[in-house]
């Protein structure tokens, strides 16, 4: 049985003040099995983050279903969100923002400190665990978020563009080091990005969508052999490949979207 799976799925936003209505994603479906990196790749304004949001419950399907390991999603240690802002509490430090992540999952207080104090040091901020954010670089901030979000130990983590502010040599370390931690645990990982090359390098399956109203066009194996966190991957004719077929396809869905231009201003629901 997938672990994730979503059945002719649409959702519509109502704005307030008459604006017109928004049909944020249409009929999607889409099957995610255990131990999975899949990437969800595409415009602005396709309904990508929609889409986390549905798995997590936070919001309803208008119509078709959800179902997160059989049953309707509820939002909980099971599922772990990181963000693009870090979203990190600022009064508290690095080991209590990880901390607060296992309130609910029944830890007494030495066993939430120590959880804690283990995935700081898998992220490598073990010495920064009595900082404050407002003392972390942007990267530093970012591992923070990621170690709070796998504390838990959840089954499924839901990334929604997590290294978009961050600069591109500190994303491409902290991309590599995802890589490394999901392949210790082995979580589904479902991915927003719109980075071509992030989504190319992370994913076993990169699911490319189209503008509003978002659904989904095709799915694409990604075959290359991993790990992948050797920068040379990049140099694979089958990365190569992949790069300028998914480019090519987004731009001609950014050119022909009425609703957007080549900058992507559009809003991204």
């Amino acid at each position: 049985m997938p672990i994730i799976e979503l059945a002719g799925v649409s959702k519509r936003f109502e704005p307030p003040r008459g604006a017109p209505a928004v049909d944020a994603l249409r009929d999607v479906t889409l099957s995610i099995d255990q131990g999975s990196f899949v990437v969800l790749l595409g415009p602005s304004g396709c309904g990508k983050t929609t889409l986390l949001r549905l798995v997590d419950g936070l919001l309803p399907p208008d119509s078709g279903s959800v179902r997160v390991f059989g049953r309707a999603p509820v939002p909980g240690p099971g599922m772990g969100f990181v963000f693009q802002s870090f979203r990190l509490v600022p009064w508290s430090t690095v080991r209590g923002n990880v901390e607060f992540a296992l309130a609910g999952t029944g830890l007494d207080r030495a066993a939430r400190r120590e959880r804690a104090e283990h995935y700081l040091e898998l992220v490598g901020l073990a010495r920064f665990a009595s900082a404050y954010p407002g003392e972390l670089s942007g990267g530093m901030k970012q591992r923070a978020a990621l170690a709070r979000a796998l504390a838990p130990e959840p089954e499924i983590l839901l990334m929604d563009e997590p290294f978009a502010s961050i600069d591109a040599q500190t994303r491409e370390l902290m991309q590599a080091e995802l890589m490394r931690l999901w392949a210790l645990r082995r979580s589904v990982v479902l991915f927003v990005t719109h980075s071509v090359d992030e989504a190319i390098l992370l994913a076993d399956r990169v699911v490319l969508m189209g503008p509003r109203p978002g659904r989904i066009l095709e799915a694409i194996e990604v075959e290359l052999p991993r790990p992948r966190w050797r920068y040379d991957v990049r140099a694979e004719p089958r990365f190569i490949e992949l790069r300028a077929y998914l480019w090519n396809r987004i731009r001609e869905l950014v050119l022909s979207d009425e609703n957007s231009d080549f900058f992507g201003r559009s809003r991204d629901f």
